[in-house]
């Protein structure tokens, strides 16, 4: 007798509540949701994004380390990581692949308000683009940052090996290059695209493998 491997059905990539969940409901929905990172739509859509590969992941932990790293010069402000949540001013909740929130942005905030998904846009986002992720589908994510107050956002494309770059009343443009130097709030941050690149090069390994 043959055996068939059974496949469970798959989870949509996205849902609609009616009613809605409020904040507070869907926050403990992203606690107990174990299999995906949720985010939700201005219009009130949960989306369900999937875990990282390995090199994007092994990308997004690059890119945190060397905004951490700028950051422990002077230590203002906080920077988050792919985990981190913003409930912003349209009513949408979208995760960064890396952030930078400035030290005015936190003033005020008690620490019960900093143990939830923070109420503001950061200051500065990094998106990572993934073999999942649809450039399209991203590049509207990043004008949603803008348009809800972020200063500054990068489009890491690994794949074209180039960064798209978003500001508030400026049109879209493109970097290529070794590296790319921040501005405004992270005026001095210099993030150094050949070691991010790196982490989609073919190891030794795999050359030698396939010799």
């Amino acid at each position: 007798m043959s055996a068939f491997l059974e496949i469970p059905a798959l989870p949509p990539r996205s849902i609609v509540l009616n009613p809605p969940l409020s904040d507070e409901e869907f926050e403990r929905l992203c606690e107990r949701t174990e299999f995906a990172l949720l985010e939700r739509t201005r219009e009130g859509t949960i989306q369900m994004n999937a875990p990282a590969g390995g090199m994007t992941s092994n990308g997004n932990s690059e890119m945190t380390r060397q905004l951490r790293n700028w950051w422990i010069r002077h230590r203002l402000g906080c920077v988050f990581d792919s985990s981190g949540g913003f409930f912003l001013p349209d009513g949408s909740m979208l995760n960064p692949d890396a952030a930078y929130v400035t030290e005015e942005q936190l003033k005020g905030l008690t620490r019960e308000e900093r143990a939830h998904f923070l109420r503001l846009a950061p200051a500065f986002v990094i998106e990572l683009l993934s073999l999942s992720d649809s450039l399209a589908e991203t590049a509207r994510k990043m004008e949603a940052w803008i348009v809800n107050g972020v200063q500054l956002g990068w489009l890491v494309d690994p794949y074209a090996k180039q960064v798209l770059i978003y500001e508030p009343d400026a049109a879209q443009r493109i970097e290529q290059g070794g590296s790319i130097a921040g501005s405004g709030p992270v005026d001095g941050f210099v993030l150094d695209l050949e070691e991010i690149w790196r982490c989609y090069e073919k190891r030794e390994t795999e050359t030698s493998q396939a010799a």
